[in-house]
């Protein structure tokens, strides 16, 4: 279906009404002048510029007419030889006799927006050119170049320079500029609890090294076989104090016996000279001492060896342990076990009251060389007794003194009148005394040569010796052990011995590696 066209259409008659007619309205549409765009007079005009429009030249001329508020000309892109601005583009003219959309459109997008008109009804005038007002923030008028130096707004103050500093040392009584920092506030040790046991309190205080040596020992000897090599390294690098510490920590540590694991994974040789390790000194003779009179027969050897070596202060304690260790007293073993002038000698020894001073008695030296020579040499038979109060008693200095002043009375020295005059574990007592006095290192490294020369080699004393002079003087034992056999102790050792009971023989003299 389709409907005829409006507005008088054939066969339609006219809708009354409709369309409605608007009614005219005054000045619209504008009238336009006879040709666009008018005659005018040329723009800008001759005279000031409006306030910011200064040296401004327009691209186009504004159009004029009824209708149209009066605008500043349309301001063309800044001159090209402003520095500082690019160059604007050029824009084409419009096209002759524009509608009037296109007026509007040029009007409203191309031009400055009028300036704000005077409420009065007065213009403004127009600020001159060269009396543009400036200011700490104002800019050169547009399309002028700023001034190449332009004026500062406010004076600066230019810093004057410090005097020189000359250094000079503080005096003597002034505590020097730099301090050292304070010391740090302490933090008080922490007293272990009284319930901790003595093992455990030992253990804190060992040392890394020393807490290593427990753990070494119970690697050697966990599981199938033994490391013997980390049981010398251990063993033959510490004090006696320090291994007598291992058997306690050992036990803390793991909860086993280290002795008797010690014994369940060695044998022979080696295991004696661990054994003997494993006691302080002073266990280690009460022991020597108790085995040498135990059973049938006594070793006086060992009686000798150990009581007329020992200073004062180390025979009170093998006295004590011996009692300690085995319920019995010493001196009574002794008497039980020996006799005679022997038996007087060493109860003379525990006593352990020698004179211990440094100090010499020339006369009382020479006047106790002489009662020595009535006692031996100058008579018939030989009155032990005066031997044993001067060499029992007196300090090693004054014996030294008495037995120099014996060689000028008698053709004999010391030694060789005890040799004649006496015989037996006495005359093995008394040459051990003065072979102590003269030179204990001499003495000790003719043991430990005889213990191995010949056929054969006596543990037991090589043993004995070892143990017990390791940490005492055994760097001036191999020195005269060089000097009066003319070889060293370690070869000796090394051809004498085997195994790891030389490897730690060796360790004890410091010649392991």
């Amino acid at each position: 279906m389709s409907y005829p066209p409006f507005g008088g259409a054939p066969g339609f008659p006219p809708d009354p009404g409709y369309p409605p007619a608007y009614p005219p309205q005054p000045s619209y549409p504008p009238s336009y002048p006879p040709s666009y765009p008018p005659s005018q007079p040329p723009y800008p005009p001759s005279g000031p510029q409006p306030i910011g429009f200064a040296g401004l030249s327009p691209a186009y001329p504004t159009p004029t007419g009824p209708g149209y508020p009066p605008a500043p000309g349309y301001p063309s892109a800044p001159p090209s030889d402003v520095s500082g601005y690019p160059p604007a583009p050029a824009l084409a003219p419009p096209a002759s006799g524009p509608s009037f959309a296109g007026t509007a459109f040029a009007v409203s997008a191309f031009s400055r927006p009028p300036p704000a008109s005077n409420p009065y009804g007065q213009q403004q005038p127009p600020y001159p050119a060269a009396s543009y007002p400036t200011g700490p923030s104002s800019q050169p008028p547009y399309g002028h170049p700023p001034p190449s130096n332009p004026p500062a707004p406010y004076p600066v103050p230019i810093p004057s320079q410090p005097p020189p500093h000359h250094h000079q040392p503080p005096p003597q009584h002034q505590q020097p500029h730099h301090q050292p920092p304070p010391p740090q506030p302490q933090p008080a040790p922490r007293s272990s609890p009284s319930s901790l046991s003595a093992a455990t309190k030992q253990i804190a205080s060992m040392t890394i090294t020393e807490q290593r040596g427990e753990g070494t020992l119970r690697s050697a000897m966990k599981g199938f076989g033994t490391n013997e090599k980390a049981i010398i390294s251990v063993l033959g690098h510490r004090t006696a104090d320090q291994r007598v510490q291992l058997i306690t920590t050992f036990k803390t540590m793991f909860g086993k016996d280290l002795i008797a694991d010690l014994k369940s994974e060695l044998n022979g040789h080696f295991l004696d000279l661990v054994m003997a390790l494993m006691q302080s000194l002073r266990q280690f003779d009460a022991r020597e001492l108790r085995r040498a009179m135990k059973g049938i027969g006594t070793d006086e050897s060992i009686l000798i060896e150990v009581l007329c070596t020992r200073t004062n202060s180390q025979i009170a304690e093998i006295k004590q342990e011996y009692s300690k260790m085995f319920k019995r007293d010493l001196e009574k073993d002794v008497v039980s076990e020996t006799s005679g002038h022997f038996k007087r000698l060493l109860v003379s020894m525990l006593q352990a009251n020698r004179d211990e001073s440094g100090t010499v008695d020339v006369r009382k030296a020479a006047a106790e060389a002489q009662d020595l020579y009535k006692a031996g040499e100058a008579r018939l038979g030989t009155d032990e007794s005066k031997f044993n109060q001067i060499l029992a008693a007196r300090s090693y200095p004054q014996l030294r003194a008495t037995f120099d002043e014996y060689r000028k009375v008698c053709k004999y020295d010391i030694e060789q009148s005890i040799s004649r005059e006496m015989s037996g574990d006495l005359k093995a007592g008394m040459l051990t005394i003065v072979r102590c006095v003269q030179d204990k290192t001499g003495y000790f490294a003719e043991k430990i040569y005889k213990s191995m020369k010949g056929l054969g080699t006596d543990d037991e004393t090589l043993r004995r010796c070892i143990v017990s002079r390791c940490e005492v003087d055994m760097v001036q034992i191999k020195r005269f052990f060089a000097t009066h056999y003319k070889e060293t102790l370690a070869k000796w050792i090394q051809g004498d011995t085997s195994g790891n009971y030389r490897r730690l023989l060796l360790a004890l003299i410091g010649e392991g590696h």
